[in-house]
């Protein structure tokens, strides 16, 4: 429940401290009074929307601070977040709004503690209800209708929609898997096509050794130029060992070179060294001789090998160019294609286990559709049955309501569309609420709403209504008023009003009015008086805690009466709802007897 609500620099109001009481407490005033000022200050404390234009001009800081009394649930789940006040069972929540260097600054404080919105936003739903009749505007949306029908189904069905949830989760991502799946199965399949292709050419292609085209060109060029190399190496051989012409080859002036040392050694035993040198040159030269001469003899001509080894140069240079550019990385690549397509021959799940993977996630999915469908059903009757009991009493005794629950493809929220049908006069047929309920209509449908969320899920949340009985009168504006003060026995209530209807039953009347005030300047004036009196609009409330207050009140607020007849007016409706108010509270003791 709240306790108190302490506001400075916020919007029109300067500085307010307002002391909240149990039951109906109504706010009136003037249209553009301020009355909302109070609900927005409230909203914003529990981390509603905050912009600039709600700190007050000339401030650079607004605060807003509500108190809450704090009941044992809510302790507990305080302390479970190191929240717990440190003396009183009281709930501080604030909010201060900032204006920095080109930037709006807020800070949320529980209990004097920094906490994130997150948690403020959990917090809000624990104490308050804030309902404005603009809130009209989304019932007309099936979306909001099956919201309000799963909040009233309770915690059974609210728990089977986070199933639906999760095995909707499971059953996308099963779906996104198999997708997935299916897209890159033809990748593969494509990959391994042309893996299988260009392995087989390589494969084909007989790639051993790394050096083997140049090999095969130095055989190309020894086959293309055998004739020339036929002679020069026959040149060769008669220049080193056996001379046709008159010219001596190198052998023999070796020879002789070696017989003249032969004879000087004898002489000189230091000439032995170049002797040496001599002979082993000597031998070299035979055996060079030799050699080339055996090659000379090898020598052949080859078409067919030649034809051989350029097929074969051609191939090997084709595969260079595809897969090279080097014979080398020829090789390396083909041992890269046999890997990866040893990967995709084993890719993982097959198509076939994913699909019967998703089967089953779908199946579950709709089972758990199903099972909340159930629920929703039961919900709905009971929502009918409870909502029409509850607007009967608001001047549409021949209502007649459904909640229709109609098949739709499955989302997250399950696979119903939910729709609110209603009958607001005898003989009419059952048409879309959005369709056909008027201004007031709306209002008593949202107000009975409320009504039967307090009684199916009751909590010590305090109901806020901004004009709820906007665009009502005579007997809807007083059936509006009894069942805030029906709600008030139960919650505590906080609604702002025109109507003198409601007003009278209230537990605790505020007057909202604003007022014109000088406030003192720091700007200088052409006297150079630092001083200057400035006219500022504030809001100002106050409690009318007497009977000829609230009497005045009433009367300002049926307007259109002369003096006497207003407060004629205001006296019955004070003495009509003390009335009920006793009635109400005598059936409350039967009731607990």
């Amino acid at each position: 429940m709240l306790v108190s609500l302490r506001i400075e620099n916020f919007a029109l109001i300067d500085r307010l401290e307002l002391d909240v009481g149990s039951g109906l407490n109504v706010l009136t005033g003037e249209t553009g009074a301020g009355k909302s000022i109070i609900l927005d200050a409230i909203d914003v404390a529990l981390g509603g929307k905050a912009s600039s234009r709600l700190i007050r001009t000339g401030s650079q800081r607004a605060i807003v601070e509500a108190t809450f009394d704090a009941d044992a649930t809510l302790m507990q789940w305080l302390k479970e977040r190191a929240l717990e006040p440190l003396d009183e069972d009281y709930l501080v929540c604030s909010r201060e709004i900032a204006i920095g260097n080109s930037s709006l600054r807020t800070r949320c404080r529980v209990n004097g503690l920094l906490v994130n919105r997150q948690l403020i936003a959990d917090l809000r739903d624990r104490l308050v209800e804030i309902t404005a009749q603009g809130q009209t505007v989304q019932l007309m949306i099936p979306e909001k209708q099956r919201e309000l029908l799963d909040s009233y189904g309770g915690k059974s069905l609210l728990q089977q929609r986070e199933k639906v949830t999760t095995a909707y989760g499971i059953c996308q991502q099963t779906k996104k898997t198999l997708e997935k799946r299916r897209h890159s199965e033809r990748e593969r399949l494509q990959r391994q096509d042309l893996l299988e292709y260009q392995l087989k050419e390589l494969t084909e292609a007989k790639l051993i050794e790394s050096d083997e085209l140049e090999q095969l060109e130095q055989e190309r060029d020894r086959l293309l130029h055998v004739v020339e190399l036929q002679q020069l190496s026959y040149q060769v051989y008669q220049l080193l060992y056996q001379s046709d012409t008159e010219a001596p080859a190198a052998a023999d002036i070796l020879g002789q070179a070696e017989s003249s040392l032969i004879d000087m050694v004898e002489y000189d035993r230091e000439l032995e060294s170049i002797l040496e040198i001599l002979q082993s040159a000597l031998t070299q030269v035979v055996e060079a001789g030799q050699q080339i001469n055996s090659y000379g003899e090898r020598l052949e001509a080859d078409p067919e090998r030649l034809t051989e080894v350029e097929e074969r140069i051609r191939l090997l240079k084709g595969i260079c160019r595809k897969y090279g550019p080097t014979l080398a990385e020829a090789i390396a690549y083909r041992q890269n294609l046999q890997q990866e397509l040893a990967e995709l021959t084993d890719s993982g799940q097959s198509i076939e286990v994913l699909e019967q993977e998703y089967k089953a996630a779908l199946t579950s999915f709709d089972r758990a559709c199903d099972r909340l469908t159930g629920l929703r059903q039961q919900a709905a009757t009971k929502l009918a049955s409870q909502l029409v009991k509850e607007l009967k009493p608001l001047a549409m005794d021949k209502v007649v309501f459904e909640c229709r629950l109609t098949p739709c493809l499955g989302t997250a929220t399950g696979s119903d569309r939910v729709e609110f049908y209603i009958s607001p006069n005898a003989g009419e047929k059952l048409q879309p609420l959005a369709e056909i309920a008027s201004g007031g209509e709306m209002s008593r449908f949202l107000l009975a709403l409320k009504a039967c969320f307090s009684q199916s899920q009751p909590n010590s949340n305090t109901l806020i209504f901004d004009e709820i009985d906007a665009g009502v009168s005579g007997k809807v504006a007083q059936a509006i008023a009894e069942k805030l003060q029906q709600l008030g026995q139960q919650h505590q209530v906080l609604c702002v009003t025109h109507q003198p209807l409601v007003a009278a039953m209230a537990d605790n009347h505020f007057c909202v009015e604003k007022t014109i005030i000088e406030e003192t300047s720091q700007q200088a004036n052409s006297n150079g008086d630092s001083h200057l009196p400035d006219i500022r609009t504030v809001v100002r409330v106050k409690l009318l805690n007497n009977r000829l207050l609230r009497r005045e009140e009433l009367a300002q607020l049926t307007g259109g009466h002369s003096a006497e007849e207003a407060i004629a007016f205001a006296e019955s409706l004070l003495a009509k709802a003390a009335s009920k108010r006793q009635k109400a509270e005598g059936k409350g003791e039967n009731g607990t007897q």
